[in-house]
C-alpha cells in the first residue's frame, strides 16, 4: 500500500520560513499529482499547492509569491517551501498523492499523510 512520510512542520514567528517535505513509498498505480493540504483550526481542508505529472502547479491565492511546490520524480517526493508565513497559514498540513481519483478514473485512489503541524504567531 502506498504511505506518505511528512516532515518540517513547526512554529516559527510571523514572517519566518519553513520547509514541508513528503515521501512516498508503496507502489501506487499511477502518480496523477501530488500536493499538499491545509486543514486550519475549524475549517475545512483545502489545497494550498498542487503540482501534477504535466507540470502543471496550482496555488491557493493568498500563498502566490510566498510558497513554493516542487518534486522530484525520481525519488516520488514533493516539497513545499513556505516562506513570509502570515498567522493565517497556521493548522496541519497533509501530504496528498492523487493516482487520478480527481479525473473521475475509476479505480484510482487518493492517499493522505497524517499531517504535519505549523503555527505562525503574530
Amino acid at each position: 500500500q502506498v504511505e506518505l512520510l511528512e516532515s518540517g512542520g513547526g512554529w516559527v514567528e510571523q514572517g519566518g520560513s519553513l520547509r514541508l517535505s513528503c515521501e512516498a513509498s508503496g507502489n501506487p498505480v499511477a502518480i496523477y499529482a501530488m500536493g499538499w493540504y491545509l486543514q486550519a483550526p475549524g475549517k475545512k481542508r483545502e489545497p494550498v499547492a498542487v503540482i501534477s505529472n504535466d507540470g502543471n502547479i496550482n496555488y491557493k491565492d493568498s500563498v502566490k509569491g510566498r510558497f513554493t511546490v516542487s518534486r522530484d520524480n525520481a525519488k516520488n517526493t514533493v516539497i513545499l517551501q513556505m516562506n513570509r508565513l502570515e498567522p493565517e497559514d497556521t493548522g496541519v498540513y497533509y501530504c496528498n498523492l492523487d493516482e487520478g481519483f480527481s479525473t473521475g478514473a475509476i479505480g484510482l485512489s487518493m492517499y493522505w499523510g497524517h499531517g504535519t503541524p505549523v503555527t505562525v504567531s503574530s
